[in-house]
């Protein structure tokens, strides 16, 4: 028996090309809203006794994508489904995982929560903002990687005069993945966030002068990190014209006119969330339907992913 793919409103066209390559139809649904606001979910035809895997990124709107995830779960529960699994290539409230101030939530913990509540018995994510992550789940996560397939991506820009930056010391470790599997040296730029949408940058860490600048980090948001960083860089005598690569382009309000007015000159993401370009600058969407697919298959099967996670 084939997989079940069942899949909300956030990133339709990822759901379809996953379905495709397992040679499945995807599950057909119905998703409304009541006159006040409320949300409502159907599952059209059965799935008991079958592996079902919800495919829902829960970026922007965060909190609505969050919800129609719990809701299908617990419609396909309710209609006896056998397994159940979230696959969530983006996952929202994920920054907010320790307190910074003291008297503030931490998001991704009562996420965390939520989605045990939802009975899911696993949860497959990609590029999680912080590995630690992983242990806010009581449920089993597969943490798969899109860094190899944005590393290609990147080749042509990478030269011997080219070096791999990390944006701010939390994207170090990438920053250094990224440099092995593309053979250049790395640079960090050290910041201070001063708040959700704006940034203080002290320095830079490794010879930038003269060379092309590849910014990597997991996520762009407002762009707030990456265009200081980029501004920094130019500061730092970098040759003019930065190309970013993150795995999640939410791209909020004015973030690409930003990175576009910073000097960036073409951008890499992921179709992990759906791509709506709004102004002239390139960007290259990398698809990861073929890594989702790949680990849906070896989980329906009951065979390892290890060697499709983030950790190898």
């Amino acid at each position: 028996m084939r997989p079940v793919i069942l899949t909300g409103s956030a990133n339709v066209p990822l759901a379809e090309a996953v379905a495709r390559r397992l040679a499945v139809t995807l599950m057909p649904r119905t998703l409304e809203r009541f006159p006040d606001g409320e949300a409502h979910v159907e599952v059209q035809r059965s799935v008991g006794g079958d592996d079902v895997y919800l495919i829902q990124p829960t970026g922007p709107p965060a909190d609505g994508n969050l919800l129609e995830l719990l809701l299908l779960a617990d419609a396909c529960r309710r209609d006896g489904a056998r397994r159940l699994t979230a696959v969530v290539p983006y996952l929202g409230y994920a920054r907010q995982d320790r307190r910074t101030r003291g008297r503030e939530a931490i998001g991704a913990r009562l996420i965390a929560d939520m989605l045990h509540v939802g009975r899911f018995e696993r949860m497959v994510a990609v590029d999680l903002h912080s590995p630690s992550l992983e242990g806010f789940f009581e449920m089993p996560v597969e943490p798969l990687t899109a860094v190899p397939l944005l590393a290609e991506a990147l080749r042509p820009f990478a030269g011997e005069q080219s070096v791999i930056v990390a944006p701010d010391l939390g994207a170090a470790k990438l920053a250094d993945r990224y440099g092995r599997l593309l053979g250049c040296p790395v640079a960090v730029v050290h910041k201070t966030r001063l708040t959700g949408t704006e940034v203080s940058v002290q320095g830079v860490t490794g010879d930038v002068r003269g060379r092309r600048t590849l910014v990597v980090d997991d996520m762009i948001s407002t762009g707030a990190t990456i265009e200081a960083a980029v501004r920094a860089l130019g500061a730092a005598g970098a040759a003019p014209g930065s190309t970013v690569a993150a795995t999640h382009g939410l791209f909020c309000g004015s973030a690409l006119e930003r990175l576009a007015a910073a000097g960036v000159e073409q951008l890499i993401v992921t179709d992990s969330l759906p791509v709506r370009p709004r102004s002239s600058l390139p960007i290259q969407v990398v698809p990861i339907d073929g890594l989702l697919a790949s680990v849906i298959d070896r989980l329906h099967a009951d065979r390892s992913a290890m060697d499709l996670l983030a950790s190898s």
